[in-house]
């Protein structure tokens, strides 16, 4: 069978335009940040799309994790692009929240039971582990102070959390009352502190501030 050879060159130049599409554009929604399963995903080879990233100056910032130049390096969506079952919890959740001015010097993810994290970023980590029921109990999404959206506990949920760990009595405090200037949902708020059994700790804070 004979092969058309402009046939198959107009065919691979296609192709090849279309994998470089797929990649910027990937590029594009994500500010600057890629993972490269993200475009293995949409049928780019992995040689391919590594190869594309490494010509365009793209820097390796974590494993198959890529930061285009000038893009602001946003620690804790890179974080999530390399472990998608992380939610941020407890005193990160209370920061994306806006329930906390202070900004975090270590991230808290819970994680579900087994899921194996082996983190060696730029930013301290600290894993907690759940039982299946309790790690989907509450879990949304915030936005990072660079504008990408990442997995985090809600407020309620986030709220039992730091009563069920060993937080300072005023960072409680300050988080309660915090909550109940913005959009508040107390009963859901209670159920879950029945359920993750602290509820005789919050109830306390709450008809004190209410």
């Amino acid at each position: 069978m004979k092969v058309d050879f402009c046939t198959t060159f107009n065919y691979n130049y296609r192709m090849k335009v279309n994998k470089k599409k797929i990649i910027e554009k990937k590029l594009m929604q994500n500010q600057g940040i890629i993972q490269v399963g993200d475009i293995v995903a949409e049928g780019v080879s992995r040689q391919y799309a590594i190869r594309y990233l490494q010509e365009k100056n793209c820097e390796r910032v974590a494993k198959g994790v890529y930061l285009a130049p000038g893009a602001w390096q946003d620690d804790l969506y890179i974080i999530f692009q390399q472990y998608k079952k992380i939610v941020y919890s407890h005193d990160t959740a209370l920061y994306l929240l806006g329930l906390s001015e202070r900004e975090p010097v270590c991230f808290t993810v819970t994680v579900p039971r087994g899921y194996k994290v082996d983190y060696k970023g730029q930013s301290p980590l600290k894993k907690v582990t759940a039982i299946e029921e309790r790690y989907f109990m509450g879990i949304d999404t915030a936005v990072t102070p660079y504008g990408h959206t990442v997995p985090c506990y809600n407020a309620e949920r986030t709220l039992c959390d730091i009563f069920r760990a060993d937080t300072e009595t005023q960072e409680r405090q300050s988080a309660v009352k915090e909550y109940l200037k913005g959009k508040k949902n107390l009963p859901r708020l209670m159920e879950y502190a029945r359920m993750l059994q602290v509820e005789k700790k919050i109830r306390p804070y709450m008809e004190a501030l209410l």
